[in-house]
């Protein structure tokens, strides 16, 4: 019995299946639905869990290259929820791109993890190495 890091079989599977350059996308709670792409709803009640909490979840077992998230991001949300979600990036470099751009990157993710978070533009795509 798995009793450390994480224990949800849906995520662990997942993340199993992320080899090599895929993506795997990190979203908030209003994110659209993309029925092409496995989703991985951990959503609870608004703000929980947030994509900060799986990112540090998430990334310690990660090799990832890059980060992705809109640009609208820095716009929408202070210094201090800024530095939260780099922090919570562990290093990986942060590419910011119109949301728009953001979202054609979509369906090429391997899986979509929902959070209940709230954050404007919150959202990232995992890209591994």
């Amino acid at each position: 019995m798995i009793i450390q890091g994480i224990v949800n079989p849906h995520v662990q599977s997942l993340l199993c299946r992320v080899r090599h350059t895929n993506s795997l996308v990190i979203a908030d709670a209003a994110f659209p639905f993309w029925p092409q792409i496995e989703t991985v709803d951990l959503s609870l009640v608004r703000g929980i869990p947030t994509v900060i909490q799986v990112l540090d979840a998430i990334l310690p077992n990660w090799k990832g290259g890059e980060a992705f998230m809109a640009e609208e991001f820095t716009s929408h949300n202070d210094r201090t929820q800024q530095a939260a979600f780099k922090r919570a990036c562990r290093g990986l470099k942060m590419t910011f791109e119109p949301h728009l751009e953001f979202k054609n990157r979509v369906p090429h993710a391997i899986g979509l993890i929902r959070t209940g978070d709230t954050t404007a533009y919150g959202n990232v795509i995992l890209i591994s190495v």
